[in-house]
């Protein structure tokens, strides 16, 4: 990598350039610089308004880069050991659906894990490909799904010859890595390609002692989300391309559902984010992971609580672990995360990124400081003493392996009635159920629903999840497909 390079960040240089010129706006956006709306300019401020423009010449256009945002692209595929990076402003949903989209059209099949985020199934409706689950191990104690099993995958594609794509979680929302060098190896000798979903990844481009990015794995394509670990700003993301991928095919599929109105607010975050990771993410990281090392070694000093890490690193389902992650199992104090969850925000002003039904996340990066650790250390040991009870009876299973029956497409698209929740038992689900986040669905369309999921689903409600996906807002009824 070219360090005096990476020093630039061409958007961002631009932007300021346009700034001093002063220029008359005769274009969109309709605030002229925040003349038109003075409440918005003392919320953001009138250099933050002052640089929310529309593409024109000196600032290049995102759907066809010539000039910046072309250099900006270049820049961050040098960083990331790409041979093409995006920048996408559409968040990583767009990302992830614009690698689904790039290798996968009707009827094609696609092996991915059943936990995959919600933006991989939502391609699939579009698309119309047809998923090949490989259905994760289960975690027994701490009940959440780990990564693939490498003889899944090798079976999976010796069943499937013909399936165009292996789409792999690098890592999961727990941190949690499947062998991604061994499946790219064996993925490419069957010709397919292998697409990885680096939502929580982006810090393993730049930390080290951290799990191997897909770009060094050898994968063909990567969607990472930047505002997560990377510090730009939310709805930013970049979609990584391999040597064998045709980077002008794929711009023409992200131009088929990405905005012709970038944000320029989003792209230089981008822009600068990348030039901070490349100088400094090597430094920054290490910083992260000590952090994370420091609250697990605090927390696991409560009786009650266990953060877990590397030392469920098993070589297969667990084939590596993400040490920046701060993941707390807390149902041997009898609280489901979700309860740990609202606890921390409502009683102790603290907003931690989730809770499923045992477990929590809180969120560490480039960002948090020692003395925000010891606040939620302090704070889950108050939480235990004040709420401690027994845990009989709770449920503890993140992860139901599905029944499907149609394609995602076929379903979502498909003649439906409305029914109430109990009533749906043996029919086929036309739309999503999901907790977000993480937002991986506990249904999808063309599965079935069976009595275990429907627990499942008012078990979490009753909980506090924030259930996300159904036409009915209170999740009270599903949509199903009609019978003939």
């Amino acid at each position: 990598m070219d360090i005096s390079a990476q020093k630039h960040a061409p958007i961002y240089e631009a932007l300021e350039r346009f700034r001093k010129m002063r220029i008359v706006p005769f274009d969109v956006p309709g605030h002229k610089h925040g003349r038109g709306n003075p409440e918005l300019v003392e919320l953001l401020g009138s250099k933050c308004v002052g640089i929310d423009v529309n593409s024109m010449k000196p600032l290049d256009n995102l759907c066809h880069p010539v000039s910046v945002i072309k250099q900006a692209e270049e820049l961050a595929a040098e960083a990331f050991g790409a041979a093409h990076a995006f920048l996408m402003v559409g968040g990583t949903t767009s990302a992830v659906q614009s690698m689904v989209l790039s290798c996968c059209k009707k009827g094609d099949k696609i092996i991915m894990p059943r936990n995959v985020h919600r933006s991989v199934i939502n391609a699939l409706v579009l698309c119309g490909a047809k998923p090949v689950y490989v259905n994760p191990d289960v975690d027994q104690h701490l009940g959440i799904s780990l990564g693939m099993k490498l003889s899944q995958v090798e079976e999976a594609i010796r069943e499937n010859p013909d399936a165009v794509a292996v789409l792999v979680n690098n890592p999961t929302y727990y941190g949690i890595c499947s062998d991604l060098r061994s499946i790219v190896k064996i993925a490419h000798e069957y010709g397919m390609k292998v697409l990885a979903d680096e939502a929580h990844g982006t810090h393993f481009y730049f930390g080290e002692g951290l799990p191997v990015s897909a770009m060094a794995a050898g994968a063909d394509m990567a969607s990472v989300s930047m505002h997560k670990s990377g510090g730009s700003l939310t709805q930013s993301s970049l979609l990584l391309t391999g040597p064998n991928v045709n980077a002008g095919y794929v711009r023409q599929i992200i131009n088929l559902t990405q905005t012709t109105s970038g944000s320029y607010l989003l792209l230089s975050s981008l822009d600068i984010s990348r030039r901070n990771l490349a100088l400094r993410g090597k430094e920054a990281f290490a910083k992260v992971a000590e952090l994370a090392r420091y609250a697990r070694e605090e927390i696991n000093q409560i009786s009650g609580y266990y953060a877990f890490a590397g030392e469920k690193i098993n070589g297969n389902s667990i084939f590596d672990f993400d040490t920046t992650k701060l993941s707390v199992h807390t149902l041997d104090i009898g609280l489901a995360g979700i309860e740990v969850y609202d606890i921390l925000r409502d009683e102790y002003d603290i907003q931690i990124e989730f809770g499923d039904l045992g477990n929590i996340l809180a969120y560490l990066s480039i960002g948090d400081r020692k003395q925000e650790v010891e606040r939620l250390v302090s704070a889950l040991a108050d939480i235990k003493r004040r709420y401690q009870k027994d845990k009989t009876g709770m449920l503890t299973q993140e992860y139901i392996a599905p029944d499907v029956v149609l394609t995602p497409q076929e379903s979502f698209y498909a003649e439906k009635e409305s029914l109430p929740i109990r009533e749906t038992k043996g029919r086929i689900c036309s739309e999503f159920v999901m907790c977000y986040p993480p937002g991986i669905p506990i249904l999808a369309p063309g599965e079935a629903i069976t009595d275990k999921i429907i627990d499942y689903i008012l078990y979490a409600k009753e909980k506090g999840c924030s259930m996300t996906g159904p036409e009915d807002e209170k999740i009270e009824r599903l949509n199903v497909l009609k019978e003939r």
